[in-house]
């Protein structure tokens, strides 16, 4: 395996959802593989992980996944480890996800975990290294940027607890800073230590916030402020129109 900094580094892939929101373009196919400039999704993001020397990569599947199976078999796994977790028995939401893949994700190696509609040239080596530096078992990427859920960030960046600025519901795991606390964005970037796979204890479906929600009381779960100039969630049409139209200036 190739060397991300110094150390080799895992990579989990969300690729399993059902792409709602972009449903014109998934009745046919997985949300992975529709193109973006000419490249599926998925293809974008595996190039984007060889770029930082991360080969070996594990994607989960459920929606069209003989379609995803396939592509990578077309492509020779674009010349790297690809392992699948298959969620066609059931879709296990990010939380989960992560738990069944955790088969192939086991080691010393952090792991790092990218949704696949997310477009972004943040520094992969900077993540590292501050996550390295805070000692944490789990860093999640954030941004500034207008949502409906936050995810609050005290004055020490620990993820203190979520908030849906919509509804009103409110989720607290550090009550003595969660008051402080500011609000900032997931960017579906997060990186993560493999021991924090022996934590899981919730099952089946469940999404990672609850995960951190909880170990956040006692471990170290905190926030990188990603201020890189590129990053997209292509998760709609809207927006996967805007990513077209900038890929064409480039």
């Amino acid at each position: 395996m190739k060397k991300f900094n110094s150390i080799s580094v895992k990579a989990l892939l969300f690729a399993a959802g059902l792409g709602t929101r972009l449903k014109e373009q998934t009745q046919d196919k997985p949300k992975a593989l529709i193109k973006l400039a000419g490249k599926p999704l998925l293809q974008h993001a595996i190039q984007h992980l060889k770029q930082f020397g991360i080969t070996d990569v594990t994607i989960n599947v459920f929606h069209f996944a003989e379609q995803v199976i396939s592509f990578l078999n077309e492509n020779n796994s674009f010349g790297i480890n690809i392992h699948i977790s298959d969620e066609r028995d059931q879709l296990l939401d990010t939380g989960g996800g992560l738990k069944k893949a955790g088969i192939f994700l086991k080691g010393d190696e952090p792991i790092l975990i990218y949704n696949v509609d997310v477009i972004s040239n943040l520094d992969l080596n900077t993540l590292l290294k501050y996550h390295q530096e805070h000692k944490a078992l789990a860093t999640l990427v954030v941004r500034s940027r207008e949502t409906s859920r936050y995810l609050m960030i005290d004055k020490n960046m620990q993820f203190a607890g979520w908030k849906n600025y919509i509804t009103g519901e409110t989720r607290i795991s550090r009550k003595e800073s969660y008051a402080d606390a500011q609000p900032l964005a997931f960017s579906g970037i997060q990186l993560i230590q493999p021991e924090l796979l022996d934590m899981i204890t919730e099952e089946c479906k469940f999404p990672i916030i609850d995960l951190y929600l909880r170990l956040a009381i006692s471990q170290s779960i905190i926030a990188y402020h990603d201020q890189s100039e590129l990053w997209m969630d292509l998760g709609k049409p809207e927006q996967l129109q805007a990513a077209e139209m900038l890929f064409r200036k480039c």
